[in-house]
């Protein structure tokens, strides 16, 4: 029985909703089962509701009270790491929060983790990301929570060039890059997938309308929105053509440089660089040129000029 009901709660954890069928599917019992069980969640206080529809079932709401999480030992150690890394994030207000809830998880864990997660907490660290906006946390959790339901969402969103506009889209994953937070949605107005940074989205406004899930063009929601950004056009581009395969270039630059990298032939590869910063497309170069591989530029003139600019510098005696 105790057994059978932490099973019940861990279920109900996992997913927004479960119907009674699934549920009695799940745990090889009744549907009648069930809802005795779920009248035992109740008399512990655990806020579960009672779902309407053609078949009914069963819902974890908020309560008074956080209510136990569980968790086996793999998830244990991702929240764990987890923690630690959010210390040193982007999410604002977060640092001593994480600190005091890896506390917490390490005190009340099985003695079989205690000391894995004690030694991580005591030597591990996070580097924060250098002049990346901070993001509220509060809006972080209305976006996966709107991810997990599948409910349509709205929005006030400013571009990069300081336009703004109402947005409706169907969110589907939360994405990190660089220490940027973004959301990858369908956008039905603009019939496409969109992605959306965080820290530019106000207003948010969950619809509580659900959607059918679309399948992303490709498996991987992290990939999909590093490629958008590699083909994306901003005020300036540059194209370098390196003596190179494609792979050795990206085993041997010693940072992510966010631009399509593709193989022209078997010893040379094509790298597009795009970003509003003229001095950042030069530091990309720089770290291409340092590898000692012939390579051809192809840029606008002021980043051409800024190139020899840099050459120059270099390789004049300080005095």
């Amino acid at each position: 029985m105790p057994g059978r009901l932490l099973r019940l709660l861990s279920l109900l954890q996992s997913r927004r909703e479960w119907s009674g069928t699934d549920l009695a599917e799940r745990l090889g019992v009744t549907v009648r089962t069930v809802r005795r069980d779920i009248d035992r969640l109740r008399a512990l206080d655990y806020p579960v509701e009672s779902t309407t529809g053609t078949a009914g079932g069963y819902r974890l709401t908020s309560g008074r009270n956080l209510p136990p999480l569980l968790l086996d030992d793999d998830e244990a150690v991702a929240v764990a790491v987890g923690l630690v890394t959010a210390a040193g994030g982007s999410v604002a207000g977060i640092e001593e929060s994480s600190m005091r809830a890896l506390a917490k998880l390490e005190r009340v864990l099985p003695a079989r983790l205690r000391p894995r997660l004690g030694a991580l907490g005591g030597v591990a660290a996070a580097v924060p990301h250098r002049d990346v906006p901070r993001v509220d946390p509060g809006v972080l959790a209305v976006l996966a929570a709107a991810c997990r339901d599948a409910e349509l969402l709205s929005f006030h969103y400013r571009g990069r060039n300081a336009d703004g506009g109402e947005r409706r889209v169907e969110p589907h994953n939360l994405v990190t890059v660089r220490g940027h937070w973004y959301l990858l949605a369908f956008d039905p107005g603009r019939d496409g997938w969109r992605t959306f940074r965080v820290d530019r989205m106000a207003e948010l406004l969950p619809t509580r309308r659900p959607f059918t899930r679309r399948e992303l063009p490709v498996p991987d929601p992290a990939g999909y929105v590093s490629s958008s950004f590699a083909n994306a056009s901003y005020r300036y581009t540059a194209r370098l053509t390196v003596d190179l395969p494609a792979a050795d270039l990206r085993a041997r630059l010693f940072a992510h440089v966010p631009g399509e990298i593709a193989d022209a032939g078997p010893a040379r590869c094509t790298v597009r660089l795009s970003a509003d910063s003229a001095e950042l497309i030069v530091q990309y170069v720089a770290a291409i040129a340092a590898l000692e591989a012939g390579f051809e530029l192809d840029a606008p003139a002021e980043i051409e000029d800024r190139v020899r600019e840099l050459g120059v510098r270099l390789t004049t005696p300080y005095e």
